[in-house]
């Protein structure tokens, strides 16, 4: 069945609502912890310039490259890559890009559900006072109870998806841009209201000096691809998430501004996360180099030590799942919009069975952590000997699906569409657009490339 698009798609109803919900999918759980704990290990704020540098010459041409083609292909994203590459006389085959990525979006959320689903079990174990007067032998034993737990991994995982696949099933309207109106400012007020109660621990000084003063002897190559990688990974490319939203950008609307926009947004959160974080850190004396234990038992211990930590707690992991579920709603859109218009059914019908596939292969993710934690598919090769499902689906998506397919839009957009249809719908200074394509063209592959490389190696 051809991939027919509904007659009544929409736009969304302003560049601020796209800039939302774009962010939206940009913010998640690794903004709330791995950009702070990066910066402050690759020479704080040297390296928040570094990163900077590596959004406006990675970041943005892919973002930009990517909302093209959903814009003009005003369909799903591997419909809309088929259409801008015929129109352009281009092998069709382009759209394999599009594909990779619809499909890594589907098993990324596959995974990502059951860690959104820890955070929304630590909402009510936060309200609750579980951490109130713990130590760390007894917080640790918790998140320990939970990962062992399938029975209670797959409640919390069929919960986070539930959320997800309700405001996908309503539509562009009443389900992404509304979702994006109430969580993103939402997510900023528990935001600042953290920050500001970080500002009572009396190390709020020793944060501001972790993240943000520089130390150029710490910017060595092996940080630039740290900051390469990040700003590739945290702006959501290579999962077909921005040709999707822009299937319904209207053409009043500058890309170029709308995609510094969601740059400027998704880098100011990850910067307040880590003023919200790391003074807690600091006066617990905790270590800060921490990846999921940082959030769920690194900080549930300073939370539990401190005045009104029960309400602050609860208001971090509040914040904290409504991260994972813009992310998590982004992630289900382009499997949505394709299954939709593929398969001609209605958008709610669309989003369960979308919905539901992924959260049936999460399964596997869940049982990896506790009856299959022995089980490794790859254990015959000693780069994965002892990597588990979760762990290598989390690898091949992010090290291999996503920088192919920003590699391939990058290619394909640069060297495959006609410059005259490209400055038309950019609308864009000559310089700024010959700068952009220039960009797109010989800079962002070879930075691609190397974050390839680099995570390979």
């Amino acid at each position: 069945m051809s991939d027919s698009s509904p007659a009544s798609r929409g736009n969304w109803s302003s560049r601020m609502a796209f800039i939302l919900a774009a962010a939206g999918s940009a913010v998640g759980l690794g903004n709330i912890w791995k950009f702070p704990y990066i910066t402050g290990e690759n020479g704080g704020g040297a390296f928040v310039l570094v990163y900077l540098a590596c959004i406006a010459v990675l970041g943005i041409p892919i973002m930009m490259a990517e909302v093209f083609i959903g814009r003009n292909g005003a369909r799903n994203p591997i419909a809309s890559m088929r259409l801008v590459a015929e129109r352009n006389l281009a092998n069709p085959a382009w759209r394999v890009s599009a594909i990779v990525g619809v499909l890594a979006a589907f098993v990324i959320l596959s995974f990502y559900s059951v860690i959104g689903g820890w955070s929304a079990s630590y909402v009510v174990h936060s309200a609750m006072g579980d951490f109130a007067g713990q130590d760390a032998d007894a917080v640790g034993t918790l998140f320990g109870n939970l990962l062992a737990s399938p029975g209670i991994l797959l409640f919390w995982h069929t919960v986070f998806m539930a959320l997800v696949i309700f405001v996908v099933s309503r539509g562009l309207k009443s389900g992404l841009e509304r979702a994006a109106k109430i969580l993103m400012p939402a997510l900023f007020l528990l935001l600042l209201l953290v920050v500001a109660y970080a500002t009572t621990t009396g190390h709020f000084g020793q944060a501001v000096s972790f993240l943000f003063t520089p130390d150029f002897s710490k910017l060595t190559w092996e940080a630039a691809l740290v900051a390469l990688g990040q700003a590739f990974f945290t702006m959501s490319l290579g999962m077909a998430i921005m040709m999707a939203y822009g299937s319904y950008l209207g053409k009043d609307v500058s890309i170029g501004r709308a995609a510094v926009g969601v740059g400027i947004t998704d880098t100011l959160v990850a910067l307040l996360a880590g003023l919200a974080i790391f003074p807690f850190v600091f006066a617990n004396g905790l270590e800060a180099g921490q990846g999921p234990g940082l959030i769920f038992v690194t900080l549930p211990l300073a939370f539990g030590q401190m005045p009104l930590g029960v309400v602050f707690a609860t208001i971090f992991f509040v914040l904290l799942l409504f991260a994972a579920w813009t992310s998590g709603i982004s992630l289900l859109e382009p499997v949505t919009e394709w299954v939709e218009e593929k398969m001609a059914i209605t958008r709610t019908s669309a989003a369960i069975l979308s919905g539901l596939a992924c959260w049936a292969l999460g399964f596997a993710s869940i049982l990896s952590l506790n009856v299959w934690s022995d089980v490794y598919p790859l254990g015959m090769f000693d780069r994965f000997a002892e990597t588990g499902i979760l762990d290598l689906l989390d690898f091949f998506t992010a090290n291999i699906m996503l920088p192919l397919s920003g590699l391939l839009t990058a290619l394909f957009v640069g060297w495959c569409v006609a410059k005259e249809s490209l400055k038309a719908d950019m609308a864009m200074s000559q310089g700024m657009f010959t700068l952009w394509l220039t960009l797109l063209r010989y800079v962002t592959p070879l930075a691609v490339l190397a974050v390839f490389v680099y995570n390979l190696m």
